[in-house]
């Protein structure tokens, strides 16, 4: 964890941004393309989501807005981390600037009938990179090209004001949005993904700079 370099004033105006992929989901299970299909948590994600709220509770985490996407998955795990955290009370807002990427002709088809239709490569291509779109869907960077604004207009007015922001949505969305906190690349962002149920925790200061980052993954149950 970064050590922080602002002075104590500052440090503690500092808003709290806490993203939060959602627990596993049906279509995650049967290891399929999501995108904008709406399956409902497993078993197992209701946990994932849970055991979130838990831990950020013993963190200390208080939460004072929270955003979502309109995805039943993300907004069901949002519900359980809130529950975790007695903040059902903070007010909520949900936004398709937070959806999953669309993924297409992918969505609904699992990674193998995918890889049988358009090859190993090419699907491969599609998920990972940065500007490739699947057929009839978005790439990483035309998702980004509505989150990252609805980040910036929304999110971060409210962090640089000191609050504590929760956005509980997916694995593309937020992703794009670490892309930009974390000013990596195209390149870089090829690497970088979160399995359901992982929790990003930055601090910032008034100025938007980051005092500390931590990643905590999802427990997996047996």
């Amino acid at each position: 964890m970064a050590v922080s370099s602002v002075t104590p004033s500052v440090e503690r105006r500092a808003g709290v941004l806490v993203l939060v992929r959602h627990g596993e989901s049906e279509f995650n299970k049967q290891d399929r393309f999501t995108g904008l299909k709406d399956p409902p948590l497993t078993t197992n994600g209701v946990r994932e989501a849970i055991d979130a709220g838990r831990t950020l509770q013993t963190k200390g985490f208080h939460c004072d807005i929270a955003f979502t996407s309109k995805l039943k998955r993300a907004q069901q795990s949002l519900q359980l981390i809130l529950r975790e955290l007695h903040a059902r009370s903070v007010p909520v807002f949900d936004d398709a600037a937070l959806n999953e990427r669309n993924y297409g002709e992918l969505a609904g088809l699992t990674r193998d009938a995918a890889r049988a239709r358009w090859g190993e490569v090419q699907v491969h291509k599609w998920r990972r990179s940065y500007d490739a779109a699947p057929p009839g869907g978005e790439s990483l960077a035309m998702t980004a090209a509505r989150t990252l604004p609805f980040f910036d207009e929304r999110i971060r007015p409210l962090l640089a004001a000191g609050k504590r922001v929760l956005i509980v949505a997916h694995g593309n969305s937020v992703r794009s949005i670490v892309m930009s906190l974390d000013r990596l690349t195209p390149e870089q962002i090829v690497n970088v993904s979160f399995a359901t149920g992982t929790i990003l925790i930055y601090r910032l200061d008034v100025l938007g700079m980051i005092v500390e980052r931590t990643e905590i993954p999802v427990s997996r149950h047996a």
